[in-house]
């Protein structure tokens, strides 16, 4: 008897750990955040913030605070996944979509201003489709910057890949029988394949991955038989992984300081009337 009971107890101690330490998406993301803020010798006064619905960093270069979207964490299931969230939100802004934004939307609104209503509504349409464009391709940026931070961190940037499928896709994705957000997860999988392929080789044990492979292989091996194709791929690849080095250098050389503001601020000045 004394056995049995013996027994019980050292299996509910074993037991015991593993039902204690619930791994929660938003109690990862400051010491996540910090790993990859330290690993990547970013400036030690970044922060980051988990908050509702979607993340607004406009003034993260002011505040020093990342926002991380809690929407985006529940697609994620272990601390490479939040790595991911967290490096896309810094690689944004390393790449300094934000000011871009803005400078963007300066002169659409001086357009528009100057137009008649009905050219209003056909230049809003064609700014529409200019918009999201220009988003995916802004979210891209942001992707591969946050790919290299992952892996000076120490995790696996196939992570990234798994989280967007993970994400709800388009309607016309799903009619093609394509991975949610395709174009992105293609995207940073091409940047592996040919900066980090030690990374690609190592693999991701999912569902997701698989099957986001089975979409990936057959895309690979028609470009990589094709010479034209490969050594057009090749050359952007180069340069692509280029321009990621010189965009985080500036942006350990200025401490963040943020050009796309910079031009932003002077066009307010140069246009908006002084105070009196």
């Amino acid at each position: 008897m004394k056995k049995v009971i013996l027994s019980l107890f050292v299996a509910a101690v074993m037991v015991l750990p593993s039902g204690a330490a619930t791994w929660v998406a938003a109690d990862r993301v400051a010491p996540v955040g910090a790993a990859i803020v330290k690993a990547n010798s970013l400036p030690s006064t970044i922060k980051f913030q988990v908050v509702n619905g979607a993340a607004d960093n406009a003034n993260a270069t002011t505040t020093n605070t990342i926002q991380v979207s809690s929407t985006d964490l529940t697609y994620t299931g272990n601390d490479n996944e939040v790595a991911y969230v967290v490096a896309h939100e810094l690689g944004g802004i390393i790449a300094d979509n934000v000011g871009k934004k803005k400078v963007r939307n300066f002169f659409k609104n001086a357009i528009t201003s100057n137009l008649s209503s009905d050219n209003v509504i056909s230049t809003a349409m064609n700014s529409t489709y200019a918009t999201n464009k220009e988003s995916t391709a802004d979210n891209k940026a942001a992707d591969v910057m946050g790919i290299d931070l992952m892996i000076n961190g120490g995790y696996n940037p196939l992570a990234g890949i798994v989280v967007l499928t993970k994400m709800p896709g388009s309607s016309w994705e799903i009619l093609q029988g394509k991975p949610a957000n395709s174009e992105r997860a293609m995207y940073i999988y091409d940047y592996l394949l040919y900066n980090f392929p030690s990374k690609v080789k190592v693999g991701y044990g999912c569902n997701e991955y698989r099957a986001f492979l089975a979409y990936a292989d057959p895309i690979v091996a028609e470009r990589s038989g094709d010479k034209k194709k490969l050594e057009k791929f090749n050359k952007e690849q180069a340069k692509l992984k280029s321009e990621r080095d010189k965009q985080l250098a500036k942006y350990k050389s200025t401490g963040g300081l943020s050009s796309w503001n910079v031009s932003y601020e002077l066009l307010k000045s140069i246009t908006e009337p002084e105070a009196k």
